[in-house]
């Protein structure tokens, strides 16, 4: 019944005091509020003192630990045509087995007897160096009969310069004893010609005497033509003996010059049997790269280059490849400020995207669907989006109560996770997260 103020003064107060005393909270319901209230504010206060995990949150992809388990291009060494594709996407292969098969596309490869004229070019280029090699040995004989020929026409000739000599020092003696028997002869002359004066010797003797000097200085003029002859047979013994060693010279140098000819030709022919072994080896390890091969055993993820026909280049993409079984591993990105708090033994707790979870920040124990793992590596440097990069490992063993990663689990999904540190009152950690402070440490991370 709605009150106005027609009603009497009294009336209405009255009905005020009755509709108040109805919407007021009876003094048993306001005990009990009162009491519900205290609960709460002590249940409240205990709550603070919990225990409160802190963690480090980040996100990021599944990946592989080791380099050679991450999704990898197939390559093509050479360039060619494709001719025939040997797989398809999603199919696996194992390490060894064809992917293409591409055909030559270079002008210089074309020969299919290729291997057979390079092989014969050998052949003639070691005949050649065979034939250097006798050639040498022709010339070391020729090179030894000269030095052979030359100890004897030295000896011959170094003899008759010896002999040369004898005969200039016996001539030599000769002219000096006929030199004194021509001095003798005209100091008689003299004292015949004053015994002449004196009478003592007669006209006839004196005469005797003159033609007795004439004939010794005949003789002296003979002796000194005689070795003077000799003198020259002499010197023209030694000529004889410079010319032998000057001929022999001459001609060591002419050998000395086919031996290195011959020399240059072998070294030649071998550089030519090197080149075209090298040749040779280089065909047979092309033909082999014709047929493009799995490097390790696992799925075909895509094919990069369509249809039969096509040329591709050398070094160029041809397929993505999975490998079978890889080790898995986690790649999470967090704040740089949170990189020193982080020890590469840190436990993580993770959640994969597509497995249904339930995870609390605080209290990782609680947590239902999460997966347990431990921090293998931690970059040196920032990625370019300013984080650092973490590698998780799985934990091993497994802990007990958790289970193991997904067996499933693909490479580029998602992943959401939390770097376990410390344990903390939950009022320090509302006073930290108000303040915007660092969590807290045990003891300074290892270095």
């Amino acid at each position: 019944m709605k009150l106005t103020r027609s009603m009497p003064d009294g009336r209405y107060y009255e009905s005020l005091a009755t509709r108040s005393g109805k919407e007021l909270m009876s003094p048993r319901r306001a005990r009990r509020f009162g009491r519900l209230m205290l609960l709460s504010l002590a249940l409240f206060i205990l709550m603070l003192f919990l225990p409160w995990r802190q963690t480090i949150p980040g996100r990021g992809v599944v990946t592989a630990l080791r380099p050679e388990d991450r999704s990898q291009t197939i390559q093509n060494q050479i360039g060619g045509r494709i001719e025939y594709w040997a797989v398809m996407d999603g199919q696996e292969v194992k390490q060894g087995d064809t992917i293409l098969v591409i055909s030559e596309t270079s002008q210089s490869y074309f020969n299919p007897e290729l291997p057979e004229r390079l092989t014969e070019q050998l052949n003639s280029v070691e005949g050649t160096e065979l034939a250097a090699d006798e050639q040498m040995n022709a010339v070391r004989s020729q090179m030894s009969a000269l030095a052979s020929g030359l100890q004897l026409q030295l000896a011959s000739a170094e003899n008759k310069v010896s002999q040369r000599e004898n005969v200039v020092k016996i001539d030599s003696a000769d002219l000096q004893a006929i030199e004194k028997f021509y001095e003798t002869s005209r100091v008689r002359l003299i004292r015949y010609e004053e015994g002449y004066k004196n009478g003592l010797f007669s006209l006839t003797d004196i005469e005797t005497r003159r033609l007795k000097l004439q004939e010794d200085y005949a003789r002296v003029v003979s002796a000194q033509n005689k070795l003077s002859n000799s003198r020259q047979d002499l010197v023209n013994a030694k000529i004889e003996l410079d010319n032998i060693r000057v001929s022999y010279q001459e001609a060591q140098a002419k050998a000395q010059s086919s031996l290195s000819s011959a020399f240059s030709s072998k070294v030649r022919a071998q550089g030519d049997i090197a080149r075209l072994r090298n040749e040779i080896s280089n065909v047979a390890i092309r033909r082999g790269l014709y047929v493009v091969r799995a490097p390790q055993s696992g799925f075909v993820v895509k094919t990069l280059k369509a249809g039969v026909g096509e040329n591709i280049r050398e070094g160029e993409s041809v397929a993505t490849l999975q490998p079978r079984e890889p080790q898995v591993a986690v790649e999470l990105y967090v704040n740089a400020m949170d990189v020193p708090l982080i020890e590469d033994t840190s436990d993580v707790r993770l959640q994969f995207e597509g497995w249904p979870s339930v995870q609390f920040s605080g209290w990782p124990a609680v947590a239902v669907g999460t997966f347990a793992g431990k921090v293998a590596v931690i970059d040196r440097v920032s990625s370019a989006n300013g984080k650092y990069r973490l590698l998780i490992r799985q934990t091993t063993p497994v802990p007990k109560g958790d289970a193991a990663w997904p067996d499933r689990l693909r490479q580029g999904s998602g992943v959401y996770g939390r770097v376990i540190l410390r344990s903390v009152p939950l009022w320090y950690e509302i006073w930290r997260q108000l303040n915007g402070f660092p969590p807290s440490l045990e003891k300074e991370p290892g270095k």
